[in-house]
């Protein structure tokens, strides 16, 4: 029987930091696509450029140089220079799957699915916590409006432990007229 080779893990931790959420929705850029799969970004890009038909909109765009600088002030990319001088790709979910149909290493297919499992789980988390978030606001209603409602009971109990006085009739002696 062959042994098969393994292919070393990718940890899930180094995938995820190297997803990043644009035009609202979860991206990952060329340059860190090529390094999980081991290719040279340059030969990533080439096998997009043979295969254009395979990536519609919805699975690659490529970046603007806005969305560039927003990407290096706001996230953890040190330069321009790292994304490789070149305006950067970048690939949704089903982009991620379809590059590695493209580059058709057994590499790339076992990376790419590890990837896929990683967007899977992190929108189940994104659904869990959106649950999360919708509980914990219907309970801080409850809690405002209890709030209310106690604040006017302690009105009332300091009513009812100091009533209002009714104006007392002065006594002494009156001239007439008054």
């Amino acid at each position: 029987m062959p042994k098969i080779a393994k292919t070393p893990a990718v940890q899930d931790e180094l995938i995820m930091c190297k997803i990043y959420l644009l035009r609202s929705q979860k991206i990952m850029l060329d340059r860190d696509l090529a390094a999980l799969y081991g290719v040279k970004p340059i030969r990533l890009r080439e096998q997009v450029k043979r295969n254009n038909g395979r990536f519609p909109a919805n699975f690659m765009f490529q970046l603007t140089e806005e969305e560039v600088e927003t990407m290096v002030s706001q996230n953890a990319i040190p330069s321009r220079r790292h994304l490789g001088g070149a305006l950067p790709y970048a690939f949704t979910e089903h982009g991620v799957l379809m590059l590695a149909n493209v580059l058709k290493t057994q590499a790339a297919m076992n990376v790419s699915i590890r990837i896929i499992e990683i967007f899977v789980k992190m929108r189940d988390m994104l659904s869990t916590h959106k649950d999360m978030l919708l509980q914990l606001e219907k309970i801080e209603r409850q809690l405002t409006r209890h709030d209310d409602d106690i604040a006017l009971i302690f009105d009332h109990l300091k009513e009812l432990l100091n009533p209002p006085q009714p104006p007392r009739r002065q006594i002494g002696f009156k001239q007439q007229g008054e």
